[in-house]
């Protein structure tokens, strides 16, 4: 058993706990949101090193508010801006050509709720990696629950993890940046394709629940 938090476009350390605990992964959806995370941010491989993109989100009445009920924004053109940037990104990547077509409708189709997105894609890169996680619903918060990587899997300030251990691979901007560990699953898929679920496998260190 696992617990995660629900992550846009997820690195990679979110899908090796998907394929290290597959058989039971709960989804966190009764949490209080918590911003400057992976929950409505990704990080690729640009030109010019990371990039991270961030989905706008409107602000909820009050301090708090569930993850499962935050909506998506539609200020800034985001979705025409994160596909340019994807496309930027990967275009000369091995696999972008042959995925594509199954992330475009996700920035041209509008989802209300940002949870119901990021599930979305999750179903579909776990689809394209074959990976094949049991996922059910939290629907109350456990504060202390075993294997819980609901704040250990964030951008900033993430709690050592001796369970991950990021396998480089192939990245279009290798030579000038140096390999970058640990971005959003989409730079795998478009790098290695099917040898993603590969990749996923040799970065963890089994024996560390």
């Amino acid at each position: 058993m696992v617990y995660l938090s629900t992550t846009y476009l997820g690195p990679v350390q979110q899908y090796c706990k998907l394929y290290q605990y597959a058989a039971d992964v709960r989804m966190e959806t009764a949490e209080n949101y918590v911003k400057q995370t992976y929950r409505n941010r990704c990080v690729i491989a640009s030109a010019n090193g990371p990039l991270s993109l961030s989905i706008p989100i409107e602000k909820p009445e009050g301090l708090k508010c569930l993850t499962k009920d935050i909506r998506i924004s539609d200020h800034g053109n985001w979705r025409h801006l994160h596909w340019n940037a994807i496309v930027s990104a990967y275009g000369a990547s091995p696999f972008f050509d042959y995925y594509q077509d199954d992330f475009i409708p996700f920035y041209e189709k509008r989802f209300d709720f940002l949870f119901d997105f990021n599930e979305a894609l999750r179903r579909l890169v776990c689809q394209l990696m074959e990976l094949h996680p049991h996922v059910t619903y939290t629907e109350r918060y456990l504060p202390d629950p075993p294997h819980d990587f609901r704040e250990i899997i964030r951008p900033k300030h993430a709690k050592e993890d001796p369970a991950f251990r990021p396998k480089p691979y192939y990245q279009v901007f290798t030579q000038k940046s140096g390999f970058l560990p640990n971005l959003s699953c989409i730079d795998l898929l478009f790098n290695m394709g099917r040898e993603s679920i590969l990749i996923l496998k040799d970065s963890i260190i089994f024996g560390n629940p």
